[in-house]
């Protein structure tokens, strides 16, 4: 008699909940599948709490690389001049034909 692999009971739902998520993953369920899957979910607590279980574990936020800092470059101060310079390009000009009309008429 071979030892090999240890047997594992498995209900009908365990099991069929594993071959619909094999077939989500892979992204050919239907709709109807992944209805059944959502019903498996919520009606099987050992499954439920199976898939808890899994979704703390991606929620969890991952630690940052410290390899790669991320810098912030704050815009340069401007001087009074480009800040007055700016403004009367703003009151004069629109974006399209050059003079803004208010102005002009």
């Amino acid at each position: 008699m071979k030892h090999g692999k240890q047997l594992e009971r498995r209900t009908f739902n365990q099991d069929r909940f594993e071959i619909l998520i094999k077939r989500q993953k892979s992204g050919k369920a239907t709709f109807n599948e992944l209805t059944e899957l959502d019903e498996i979910v919520n009606r099987d607590p050992d499954i439920r709490e199976i898939v808890l279980e899994e979704m703390q574990d991606t929620d969890a936020p991952k630690p940052p690389d410290n390899e790669l800092p991320f810098t912030v470059e704050k815009p340069a101060a401007k001087n009074l001049f480009e800040k007055i310079r700016a403004f009367i390009n703003r009151l004069f000009y629109s974006q399209g034909t050059g003079l803004n009309p208010s102005v002009v008429s």
